[in-house]
């Protein structure tokens, strides 16, 4: 490659870059509050995705049978179970075992010794592999000829399921709204540059100057001004992590944060990329809308 035009290439890029300083300063500012909110968004996810899924998998399934069943019955519905693969564990709990769990959750609330005969019946305690499996699970154990009554907190489970969609959909659509404002302004910034110098652009092509040759030095332009933003909200976004989510989690020892840890150099590549790739987007359609016309 010929040094002489990689000096030339370098030159106007970094006359493009700073030809207008207001215009990148605030498509980098833009950058980077779109990767610091996409970060946050990330990491916030991941936290109430642990979360979701502790309380979520503490969800189980009471099984009660009927009193005419026994132990034996009690554990064929068990080993007909452990073959579901939607089903995680199985627990049989005869009404002896229930009676002194309820006799320890109850102590000192109600007197139990006032209790003639055990009102309980055998029971099975039953865990789901996914939540979704839950209604399905509970549907098959109701056909079951020698099950009585099958409870569960139904209307939490889906109304935590559904929650969790829709919270997700929301934070993505901020997030891709954000992008797309980012995307703009680095677009016009370019389109500005592209405009300043549309006579020298002109020259170039009558000279047979090819539209990529051209194109290049505006795409890095785009380029860099992605990636700039991106590594100034990954630095915040590093501060932030390393001052507050210690204060966080002495404020709220009840919320998992340390189990939401993710591999930051990872992520950090990741939202460097997404900057990046904002950046060439954008500069890609800006100068080839121009080029064309």
């Amino acid at each position: 490659m010929d040094p002489g035009r990689v000096r030339f290439f370098l030159s106007e890029v970094a006359r493009n870059f700073s030809r207008n300083v207001i215009m990148q300063l605030t498509a980098i500012g833009t950058v980077t509050v779109t990767i610091v909110l996409l970060g946050a968004f990330l990491f916030t996810r991941e936290t109430a995705g642990k979360i979701g899924n502790d309380v979520l998998h503490q969800v189980q399934i009471s099984v009660f049978l009927k009193d005419t069943a026994g132990a034996a019955d009690a554990k064929a519905i068990a080993a007909k179970l452990a073959h579901d693969r939607r089903v995680a564990s199985v627990t049989y709990v005869p009404k002896a075992e229930g009676l002194a769990q309820m006799r320890d959750r109850l102590r000192g609330q109600i007197d139990m010794s006032l209790l003639t005969s055990n009102p309980l019946p055998d029971a099975l305690r039953v865990r789901a592999v996914d939540t979704n499996h839950v209604d399905q699970v509970a549907a098959a154990l109701r056909k079951m000829p020698s099950v009585a009554k099958v409870e569960y907190a139904q209307d939490a489970v889906q109304k935590l399921v559904r929650l969790s969609a829709v919270l997700g959909r929301i934070g993505l659509g901020i997030v891709a709204l954000l992008i797309v404002t980012a995307a703009i302004i680095i677009s016009n910034t370019i389109r500005l540059t592209v405009f300043a110098r549309r006579r020298e652009i002109a020259i170039m092509q009558l000279v047979g100057a090819s539209s990529g040759y051209i194109r290049l030095p505006f795409i890095c332009e785009g380029f860099l001004a992605g990636l700039c933003g991106a590594a100034l909200a990954v630095a915040l976004l590093a501060v932030a992590r390393a001052q507050l989510l210690p204060k966080l989690a002495l404020a709220l020892p009840f919320v998992p944060l340390h189990d939401a840890d993710v591999n930051a150099v990872v992520f950090a590549l990741e939202l460097l990329g997404v900057g990046a790739a904002v950046g060439i987007v954008a500069s890609w359609f800006s100068v080839g809308r121009h080029l064309r016309t």
